[in-house]
């Protein structure tokens, strides 16, 4: 289930960030802070936004991450364009160029206040054959089961970013309660829907993939649909909530798919 909420951010604060460097011979990094919390996904959002709603010329892809701001380009591209003055000029290179113009642009963007987004609502089979390591999650915070699932699923976790495969979620604000590491010995295979722990981070595994988190439940909701527009369930922004469903209704969600 998709909810939209309301959450409140500071209007006309101007957005502070530590450096815009070099990333290779075709990008730059814009960094907004030095850990990943919600202070720093706002201003992470703002730019990534702005960007790719007003890009400039030249520009090729804008890939927000926890704390930064990759900016791609086409050097050839920006190498020809004319500088602010109008003129060509052959001896500033175009990372130079690029520098420049984010830096004008960041002097002008300030954070919005009023962001609407979403809460999603997934369903989760907690346990059992859905989650066979939840039992190894509660010994290793000395919990009972039934304890990590209610932890689990009292908090709303914020998605920073989408990677590592399609519509996967990486989340924040997990209880680190329920902390745990990752498998020494990674699956091969994690069935796709998988709720799975890692660290201090919780996620879903949108395909069938390899991985090493350790699993706890299940949803039988699709992250990711590619011949849906869009194909992904969740992004950038949302804000996730988890919910107990018994086996026999997550076998009869997955009938009625």
């Amino acid at each position: 289930m998709i909810k939209w909420k309301n959450r409140r951010e500071k209007g006309g604060t101007p957005i502070r960030y530590l450096d815009i460097s070099p990333l290779g011979d075709n990008s730059m990094i814009i960094r907004l802070g030095e850990q990943a919390d919600e202070e720093t996904h706002k201003k992470v959002r703002a730019v990534s936004e702005c960007l790719s709603l007003h890009p400039f010329d030249g520009m090729v892809e804008v890939i927000p991450a926890f704390t930064s701001v990759a900016v791609v380009y086409d050097p050839a591209r920006m190498f020809l364009q004319r500088d602010i003055t109008g003129s060509h000029s052959e001896i500033r290179y175009p990372f130079e160029r690029v520098r420049d113009m984010l830096q004008r642009i960041m002097e002008q963007l300030s954070e919005t206040a009023d962001r609407k987004s979403r809460l999603v609502e997934i369903p989760v089979c907690y346990g059992g054959a859905y989650g066979p390591d939840l039992d190894q999650v509660a010994e290793i915070n000395r919990l009972t089961p039934e304890e990590v699932v209610h932890i689990h699923s009292s908090s709303e976790y914020l998605v920073y970013l989408i990677g590592f495969a399609p519509g996967f979620p990486y989340l924040g604000g997990m209880d680190p309660r329920i902390a745990a590491p990752r498998r020494q010995t990674p699956r091969l295979a994690v069935p796709s829907g998988s709720v799975g722990i890692a660290g201090e981070q919780t996620g879903v595994y949108p395909l069938e993939s390899p991985g090493g988190w350790q699993l706890i439940g299940r949803t039988p909701i699709s992250l990711f649909v590619p011949d849906q527009s869009p194909p992904v369930l969740v992004e950038a922004g949302d804000v996730i909530r988890f919910y107990p469903i018994s086996r026999q209704t997550f076998e009869e969600w997955g009938e009625g798919i």
